[in-house]
């Protein structure tokens, strides 16, 4: 269906503007409507001439894959098979939860070349998602009607949690610079180390490095060279409950949760260790540990597309089917929104975990908790809201200093601290040796 444009709605503005002539002099009358039936055949002659021009071809290339909140290009090869130059709109089909800031396209395709549109695309929502057909409009030869159409078929997307601070991370472990992003390295204990190999004795080793049977043999100074314990297991326990689809900032608080074990787990495999995830709370998912160079593209792959269900969090339910499937010591690594009510349940559930494995609670905080007990006071709707939010970071450190007390490492911080809080948690428990 060809739509009219601006030009052909003047023309007609202008020749109803002209209708004044014949009522002020009649005789003028016939040429008035002359000229309209004129008009009428080369509106309607241009029209036809639109449908019959040969339409363009359009090539969409979309990337590999997308990541949660970052801007990834998109580009479009257009082409004019026409003899003569096509002005062109264009709106590509992006999801309806994604962000295209160029988009429409406005511009002028030349005779028989093509052009490349490339446009950057932010997606909001994690899994899998469609890119509908490009919608198309090209201008008729005098410009009267757009000609609209449709090119490149449906194609599905997956979007990837944000990945980019693992390859940040990647990119300065490679120079020996973690502690740009926070994360510390740590003394290492000697309890943490495994022999590794001998090796000549570098100035500045302690003396009990030294291994004075080899420094007999080889007459010179010869020291033992420790590495970090490898091929020991973390596993990710992701609450896909209700409570995590609570927002923080622009994503939800699990979008968080999966940004923050990305990192951590490049960092343990990295080290040699072994990785699974684990979902509960409406879903039950279950990878066990992998490790190696195809290990973080399985873990993407695996992790992408967990969402997070209106349904409860069973922590029992969630610990026994743990203990059945993972029979090594691990690092468990719970990460959850506590709230006060959840005492009875949770403790209990970490207790049994905690007979075997080694558990790490990390709870996310709201960053509007923080926000309220910052605020000033200034009146009595203030204070009711101060005093809501001491009460609840009260129950927060009750249940958190019960799990304390009964040995379970424990982490309270909102979603922004909460990926290089894991990191150092997870360094400090390697260097103490305590898997």
């Amino acid at each position: 269906m060809l739509h009219p444009t601006p030009r052909l709605t003047h023309a007609c503005l202008g020749w109803l503007a002209l209708a004044l002539v014949p009522v002020v002099a009649p005789a003028w009358s016939t040429a008035w409507l002359a000229l309209g039936g004129v008009a009428f055949a080369v509106i309607a002659a241009d029209g036809v001439l639109a449908r019959l021009r040969p339409r363009v071809e359009i090539d969409r290339r979309l990337p590999g894959r997308f990541a949660l909140g970052e801007p990834c290009e998109v580009v479009l090869k257009i082409r004019n098979p026409h003899p003569r130059p096509l002005r062109v709109s264009l709106f590509d089909g992006i999801p309806a939860d994604a962000e295209a800031p160029a988009m429409p396209w406005h511009g002028v395709v030349p005779a028989g070349r093509e052009i490349r549109v490339a446009h950057p695309v932010t997606i909001r929502t994690r899994g899998e998602t469609v890119f509908s057909p490009v919608h198309l409009r090209h201008r008729s030869p005098l410009g009267l009607w757009d000609a609209p159409s449709r090119a490149c078929p449906p194609e599905r997307v997956k979007v990837y949690p944000n990945f980019e601070p693992v390859v940040r991370h990647a990119l300065l472990a490679m120079q020996h610079r973690e502690s740009p992003l926070g994360i510390q390295s740590r003394p290492r204990a000697g309890t943490s180390r495994e022999f590794h190999q001998l090796r000549d004795y570098r100035e500045g080793d302690p003396p009990s490095q030294i291994d004075w049977k080899a420094t007999s043999r080889r007459q010179t100074l010869i020291s033992r060279e420790f590495r970090e314990q490898r091929d020991q297991s973390i596993i990710f326990m992701l609450d896909t409950g209700r409570r995590m689809r609570a927002m923080d900032g622009d994503l939800p608080q699990f979008d968080h949760v999966l940004n923050a074990v990305l990192l951590v787990a490049h960092i343990a495999l990295r080290q040699g260790d072994q990785v699974a995830v684990k979902s509960f709370g409406g879903s039950d998912r279950w990878h066990p540990p992998l490790k190696g160079a195809h290990a973080m593209p399985t873990l993407l792959n695996h992790l992408y597309d967990f969402q997070t269900t209106a349904a409860p969090s069973d922590f029992t339910a969630a610990a026994e089917s743990l203990m059945a499937r993972q029979k090594r010591r691990a690092l468990i690594v719970l990460l959850t929104n506590l709230r006060g009510e959840d005492g009875k349940e949770l403790i209990p559930a970490i207790q049994l975990l905690n007979t075997r494995h080694l558990v790490l609670l990390a709870s996310l905080r709201e960053q509007m908790i923080d926000a309220t007990i910052d605020t000033p006071i200034d009146g009595f709707p203030a204070a009711l809201r101060y005093l809501a939010a001491d009460r609840y970071l009260a129950e927060r450190r009750e249940i958190l200093a019960t799990m304390h007390a009964a040995g379970v490492i424990t982490r309270d911080c909102t979603a922004g601290e909460l990926a290089i809080n894991l990191a150092n948690s997870y360094q400090d428990i390697k260097s103490a040796g305590r898997l």
